[in-house]
């Protein structure tokens, strides 16, 4: 199995702290979704909310993908939940040309919490059980999050950041636990967003405060002449527990050297002064200051 998969929020929107191009063409969306069909890339990952990015991939219409999309935020005031559900899911499946979803997520795992969490679980479950989606889980930004959720539903996905500098989901734990109980585990955030990727003269000043970290970083992939995008996906695909490794690109070029340099196999090196606990660097949405 290709454990590398596409990312797509690039289609839709503009997105990514290394991304100069902002939101990616059709033109272009198509060569990469060719790419990933020939690289026998078997999984795309989109959502509802992310711009018209399931209309794209449904007019490039290519079809040999397991598809995963995400519920957007539930409605305030809206009563039926059954028929948001059911409509959402459909509209998905017709914006992406196909017959059902192998995975839906819920984006936002407050929405199972709420007032209305009881009738969104059992809307997700009746969904399945009539075919437009295969599996159903949830979209975390932090692993204390499935603790919650698995206290109340049966989950077979869950998607969560992982990567070199956030292991929030290893020392937590959590990775270890979902794979014993055979809950499909996808990661995100590979590059946290293109920052490991960026050059260290473009890196912006917010990260500045951290620069002890980035010294170190570049010296080391200097000396052992590697890549940042090499060091990175060598050590998420060092974890056997994860099954789909989703991977944002701006082009078809950047999807290449990815599916390239993923097969490279690099010499043991300590990378653990990367790993960071400080939420104001390791999550993005703290990045506010930019």
């Amino acid at each position: 199995m290709n454990k590398l998969s596409l990312g797509t929020v690039q289609f839709g929107l503009n997105y990514g702290i290394s991304n100069k191009g902002g939101k990616i063409k059709f033109k272009e969306a198509k060569k990469i979704l060719n790419l990933a069909e020939k690289s026998n890339i078997e999984l795309i990952d989109t959502a509802i909310s992310y711009g018209e990015s399931e209309k794209i991939i449904g007019d490039v219409g290519i079809t040999n993908f397991k598809f995963v999309s995400k519920l957007p935020d539930f409605p305030k005031g809206y009563i039926n939940i059954d028929e948001w559900v059911e409509e959402n899911v459909k509209s998905s499946i017709k914006r992406l040309r196909i017959n059902s979803l192998y995975g839906l997520l819920i984006h936002k795992t407050e929405n199972l919490l709420g007032d209305n969490g009881k009738k969104l679980i059992n809307s997700l479950n009746r969904i399945k059980n009539d075919g437009l989606v295969n599996k159903i889980g949830i979209s975390i930004y932090d692993p204390s999050e499935c603790e919650k959720i698995f206290n109340i539903m049966k989950v077979d996905i869950v998607q969560a950041p992982l990567n070199i500098m956030d292991r929030r989901l290893i020392v937590s734990g959590w990775l270890s636990k979902l794979n014993s109980q055979r809950v499909e585990i996808h990661t995100r955030s590979v590059f946290l967003q293109g920052l490991l990727l960026m050059s260290r003269n473009s890196i912006p000043s917010y990260f500045n405060r951290w620069s002890k970290i980035w010294d170190r970083w570049f010296y080391e992939i200097k000396k052992n002449n590697l890549s940042p995008t090499e060091v990175c996906l060598s050590f998420i695909f060092s974890l056997p527990e994860i099954d789909h490794i989703i991977v944002g690109v701006d082009n078809a070029y950047q999807l290449k050297d990815i599916i390239k340099k993923s097969k490279s196999k690099i010499s043991q090196i300590d990378w653990s002064f990367m790993h960071s606990n400080d939420q104001l660097l390791i999550n993005p949405s703290n990045w506010h200051k930019l």
